[in-house]
Parts: C-alpha cells; sequence; structure tokens
C-alpha cells in the first residue's frame, strides 16, 4: 500500500479514537498525517470512504491478531475456564491505545451511516467466526448460535473497560467463564 495512505489511514484511526468521528476533518487528518490536503482527497473521495478503509484495516488487523491467538488456544487443550483467563489475558495485552475507541466508534457510526454498514458488518461476521472456532475447539456443541451471544458480550466488556479506564480488564474472564458455564449446562440437556 501507499506510503502516504498508510499514514493518512494512521492518522485519521488515532483521530477517531483521540477526538471521535464528529471531529474529523480532512485538514485535521491530513495534517496530522503530515500530507497535503491534495493528497488526502487523491486517496479517499469523501469520508465514508476514509472511514470505511480505517474500519476494514483495523479488522484485518484484528482478525490476524485473533486467529492467531485463537490457534494458540485451540491447539492448547484448555478448559473453558482456562481459556476465559487467557481471553482477559490477550485483552490486557492489546488494550491499550486509541484504536480501540476508534474501532467502537466506527460501529457506531455504521449506525449512522448506512456506507459503512458492510464494513461494520464484516467485522463483527469475523468476530463471530473466530468465537465459533473457540467455541468449537472447547467442544461445545453448536458454537455458531453461542457465538454471537459471546462477541456481544466481549463488545459490552470493552465499552465498560474503555469508559471506566479499567486496563485490567476486570471481570472479563469470570463474565466469560459464567457464559460458558450457562451454554454448556443447556447443551448438556
Amino acid at each position: 500500500m501507499n506510503e502516504a495512505r498508510e499514514r493518512i489511514l494512521d492518522a485519521a484511526l488515532r483521530l477517531i479514537g483521540e477526538h471521535g468521528v464528529g471531529a474529523l476533518t480532512n485538514r485535521r487528518v491530513a495534517s496530522a498525517a503530515g500530507v497535503s490536503l491534495g493528497t488526502l482527497t487523491y486517496h479517499f473521495g469523501s469520508q465514508t470512504d476514509l472511514l470505511r478503509e480505517c474500519l476494514d484495516r483495523f479488522v484485518d488487523a484484528e482478525i490476524d491478531r485473533i486467529t492467531r491467538a485463537a490457534l494458540t488456544l485451540a491447539g492448547a487443550g484448555l478448559s473453558p475456564a482456562q481459556a476465559a483467563d487467557e481471553v482477559q489475558r490477550a485483552i490486557v495485552a492489546f488494550a491499550d491505545g486509541p484504536e480501540q475507541i476508534a474501532h467502537l466508534e466506527l460501529h457506531l457510526q455504521a449506525a449512522r451511516d448506512p456506507g459503512l454498514r458492510p464494513a461494520a458488518e464484516r467485522s463483527i461476521t469475523a468476530y463471530d467466526r473466530l468465537a465459533t472456532s473457540i467455541l468449537t475447539a472447547l467442544g461445545i456443541s453448536r458454537p455458531e448460535l453461542h457465538a454471537p451471544t459471546i462477541v456481544t458480550l466481549l463488545y459490552g466488556l470493552a465499552v465498560r473497560r474503555l469508559a471506566t479506564g479499567d486496563a485490567a480488564a476486570t471481570g472479563t474472564a469470570e463474565a466469560l467463564r459464567t457464559v460458558l458455564t450457562g451454554v454448556l449446562a443447556s447443551t448438556d440437556r
């Protein structure tokens, strides 16, 4: 990818995380990226194009990161309780920086801007697939049915963690253990 385009995307994502989507202007992004306004508009014809690519890029990187973690967990032969602890550790290791806030901001912006919805849907679908693969590795039956619950729980916990400044992701493992215990109990019937 073009170096200027990379700098623009990095700057936009950082600015969204620091100031919100509403504060994003072409001039602000160009300045933060160290490019001319013309370079920005050459690469991105609209704010929706810029926001969509920011979300797509973040999701691609996040999917790669989480896939590596999921493969590690799947191969470790962990119990659901141990997997919940590992998920909390992984969140703590990654939860630093404005990108996490920007990711949630972009999802909220997709509720307002239909042009962003395909990228947001791709993100959520990817997280559902990853949750399904982890639940499968844990031996949970009908994992595709339960994956959206896990993803929704983690999104909610992310909002809580970011809103309170809880860098330790307190309660994440316990919340996951509670849900996994319930899922396991419902599939034993």
